[in-house]
Parts: C-alpha cells; structure tokens; sequence
C-alpha cells in the first residue's frame, strides 16, 4: 500500500479571497488557489497574485490532486496539475512529489498522459543550447544531453489552466512549441519553449499505472461516467462513453463522429459519415489475448475502423482493411487487424528503432526490413476512441518485417501532421482470433483469408497460383471493358466479403465522409495515433 507524505508542510492565505493555500515542498515556486484560481507567486513566507487561471475543463482522468503511489522504489503524491491545449486536444501533466530521503531532499517529478498511456519525467538542465524549433521535423534526429533523438512531434501549446501546487510559476495564455523525441533506448523527452531564453528539458519513460500501486485515484465506477452522457449534435440520441479516456465517440443511431474531448456541457463538434460494415467481431466483445507473450489478459473491443490505401496511380491496386481497438484497464490500448495478407496484433511502442528512415531498422535487437511505404486513409469508424477523429486526415506510413521462420514481426512509422508514431506486433492466424474472443466455428471462414491460416504447404501454392490467374484475368478484363473496379475482391473472396463490401462502399463514397486516421499501419496495422500527449 503507498502512502506518501511530505515531511512538512507550510501554509498562507490567499492574497486574494483569504483561503489556505498549502505548499508541501519547500522547492515550489508558485500555486493556484482552488477556491479563487489566483495564480500566486511564492517570495519567501509571502504569496503575491500574479494572474488567475482558467477553469480545469472536466476531462475525466483516473488521476487527481492527493493521489498517491510509487516509482523506483520511492513514494509520490500528486500535488499540482497543468492542462494543456493545442489545435487538435489536449493532454494533462502531473505534478508529483517524492518523499525526502537520508541523502536527498524532496524530489519534483511530472506523470504526464501520452497517447492513452503515461509518462514519468523528471526536469533536468540542459548543458548546450536548444535547438531552433524552426529547425526540427518530425522523424528527424537530434543530438541533445549526450544521446541521439528522433522527433516523435512538434505542437505549438497554450497552458490552458492549472491546478495545485507547482514548481514554476504557470504562464497561462501563451502558446509556444512543445518538441516530443525518443531514443532507442525507450526513453522519452520533451523541450518546451515557454521561456524561450531557457527552454525547459525533461526525460523519462512509460509506465504502467499498475504498477505505480496507485491509490486515491478518482471513481471511475459507472456511475461517474453516467454523468458524462450528453446527446449526440445530429439526431438527440443519448452518447454514453464507457471509458474516461474517450475523446470521439461514433452515435449509435446515425453513426456520426463526435468529438467530446472538452467533455460534458461543452459545445461538440460532429459530422456524419457513409455507412459501413458490421464488425465481424462486435463491439463490447472480450477476449483473453497475450500481446507478446507471457501471461494472456483480458481485453474488449471498444472500436472500429475501416481503412484504405491511396494508389499513387490508376494502375496500382488499392487495398481495404478493418482495425478492432483493444482495450485493458491496466495495459492501455492495442489493434487487432484484419488485412488481405492476414491479421496481427499490435500496439504503439514508446521510443523509436534505430537507423530510422533507412531500408531496415534495428528493434528488440532484431533488423527490420523495410517492405511499403504508402498513404492512408480511414474511411468509416464505430466505437470510443482515445484520440480526436479527424475528417479527410491523412497519414504517411512506412512498413516493415522480421521472420523467422514461421514467425512474423511487424514495425511501422505512421506520421500524421507534425506527429510520428511508431508501433510494434506480431502476425496471428485467424483461429487464434476465433479462440481468443469464442466466436462461432462457422465464423472460420470469413476470418481466415489470410494464406497463413493452417492450410499445408500444397493448398497454398494450389491457392496462390489460382489467385494470381484471377487477378491477370480480372485485369485483362478490366482493360478491355472497364468492368467494376471491385471485381477483385469480389472474385477472389466473394460478393459477401469485407474486402469486396469496403470497395463497394469506399467507391460510391467518392472521398465524402472519410475520417481521420487512428495511427500506423502494416497493410491496415495501425499503433494507434491521436494526439500529441
């Protein structure tokens, strides 16, 4: 059980409504008042109002002030918090503090939420002069403290509004580029421009709230998330997210995208979307899954997307594939995937492989070899999503591969905007996928398309050489006479296919109503995108 307390406490009143204010480090510099929202400045046993912040926006994360926990060994209590905004969300850093040891004094820490999962970091001073924001892009390399870093993103941010105790005095209003970057060595850092004369330097790595044995966190019981109910923007049906993390939301009645990511009361922003398919894997299903090994552990369907590549030309092919977001309370979130080649299961990863942006990339120790590089694009979504699903994004996806053997692993860069994100998995056969979620037998056949799943060398070949014949035929066709453009897919898995009803779909589209894109892909594998924190 954790529970951090600081050695000692000092206390004032508010300089402006007379409430107490309580700091629990000698350490920190500034507070915000929590009855009035003064910003004050601590000057030695004086607190001087320097501004007053903005109203915290309900965002509904696990965490809050006087949540306690530990890390490295060490208890930390959650004692401040800045809410950040930019164009396309916003992400919350907490101020944690540790206790004091025999060696140390107390010890100022951020557990800030990146991507559906977190981050602890710790400030450090930066020894040579930062870069020029202007200067860097995302995917490229830095060198900064010693190590080499790649550019995961570049936001331009505005401190929306503060909370708690803090260690430096919060300047709210003021937007300035906050830099992402990671290395190979799974760490991750981030330059914030607020003082451009000294920009701040911090780094850290990802942790699993498990592990933080974290107590005094926030209900977030069923009926806490009752309360953010709202109606959808189109048609009045009641949206009814189930989890916290939720920033869209797809309306059950008229299947429009909506955007709750200001929460309940905020005005929403929605637009509607063609119609889709119906997962073969329904929404709400669960399912015991091991992501890379080890212990399985129970994961749910809470998403759905359908995506598509954009040929560069008329004569290149294009290809369909359906994405299932994952969900576990512990873990975060992961993508089962169903392509044409098969299907996999994947998640984001936190730093980045080496050799980045060449023909094979180091990972896990294992050489990547590079095998597509394509646009994508999400034509129709159901589901919750933990990023802001955006209408006509784009994203630029770089995909690569390691076998051995019958073993296939797979790693993909997926930038959106001025956002990189990498994710990593492994190929899984389609019975796999039948057992993990105990779908029905006779479901077998319209999961297993993919030339991995169970059949003998011989049917293989057989099936392959058959493939190849149709699609020569089809495309003779297809010059001749400009017959439907789906016969592909409708010859080679069925009129009553995915693949085929995706291309039906996407065609009478003609580009209207396609959404944004949830992350990184391998032929549809995607790591999950969204928002810079």
């Amino acid at each position: 059980m954790a529970t951090a307390s600081p050695q000692r406490r000092w206390q004032a009143q508010c300089p402006n409504c007379g409430a107490p204010v309580e700091f629990a480090s000698a350490a920190s510099a500034s507070a915000v008042c929590s009855y009035c929202r003064s910003t004050l400045l601590r000057d030695g046993d004086t607190l001087r109002k320097i501004g007053t912040s903005a109203e915290l926006f309900e965002d509904y994360s696990p965490l809050q002030l006087g949540a306690a926990g530990r890390y490295a060994g060490a208890s930390f209590v959650v004692v401040g918090r800045l809410q950040m905004a930019y164009a396309d969300g916003g992400w919350n850093e907490w101020h944690i503090l540790f206790d004091a040891s025999a060696d140390r004094p107390p010890r100022s820490g951020w557990l800030a939420e990146d991507n559906g999962s977190f981050v602890i970091s710790f400030e450090a001073p930066l020894r040579e002069p930062a870069p020029d924001p202007a200067t860097l892009r995302p995917g490229g390399l830095q060198m900064l403290a010693g190590s080499a870093w790649q550019v995961a993103s570049i936001v331009d941010a505005t401190l929306a509004a503060a909370q708690g105790e803090l260690p430096h005095p919060p300047r709210l209003d003021q937007r300035y580029p906050v830099i992402d970057l990671r290395n190979t060595a799974g760490e991750v850092a981030t330059l914030e421009y607020s003082d451009p004369a000294q920009p701040g330097w911090s780094v850290g790595r990802a942790v699993q709230l498990a592990d933080l044995q974290l107590t005094g966190l926030r209900d977030a019981s069923g009926a806490t998330l009752q309360s953010k109910a709202m109606p959808c923007p189109h048609c009045g049906a009641s949206l009814e997210p189930k989890l916290a993390s939720t920033q869209s939301i797809v309306c059950g009645q008229c299947q429009s995208v909506v955007d709750i990511s200001k929460g309940a009361g905020a005005e929403l922003a929605a637009y509607r979307q063609n119609t889709g398919g119906q997962p073969q894997i329904p929404l709400g299903t669960t399912g015991l899954l091991a992501l890379n090994g080890g212990t399985p552990k129970s994961w749910q369907v809470v998403g759905y997307l359908e995506r598509c590549d954009l040929p560069e030309s008329s004569e290149d092919e294009q290809t369909f594939w359906r994405e299932y977001l994952l969900f576990n309370q512990m873990e975060g979130f992961a993508f089962l995937v169903d392509t044409e080649d098969g299907w996999s299961l994947v998640r984001p990863i936190t730093g980045a492989p080496s050799n980045a942006g060449s023909k094979t990339v180091k990972h896990q120790d294992k050489d990547f070899k590079h095998k597509w590089t394509y646009t994508a694009k999400v034509t129709y979504v159901l589901g919750e999503f933990y990023w802001r699903v955006k209408r006509e994004e784009r994203a630029l996806v770089r995909d690569y591969e390691w076998r051995n053997g019958t073993r296939l692993e797979l790693l993909s860069s997926e930038q959106t905007g001025n956002e990189v994100t990498w994710s990593h998995g492994r190929a899984v056969e389609a019975a796999e996928v039948r057992r993990f979620f105990s779908l029905p037998e006779d479901q077998m056949p319209a999961l297993s398309r993919d030339v991995s799943s169970g059949m003998d060398q011989g049917t293989m070949l057989r099936n392959i050489v058959i493939a190849i014949f149709i699609i020569v035929v089809l495309f003779a066709l297809l010059r001749a006479c400009s017959d439907d453009e789906c016969d592909r897919y409708k010859s080679t898995y069925g009129e009553s296919s995915a693949e085929y009803q995706q291309c039906k779909r996407s065609s009478r589209g003609s580009g209207v109503g396609y959404v944004g894109s949830s992350g990184g892909s391998y032929g549809g594998y995607s790591s999950g995108g969204g928002g810079h924190k």
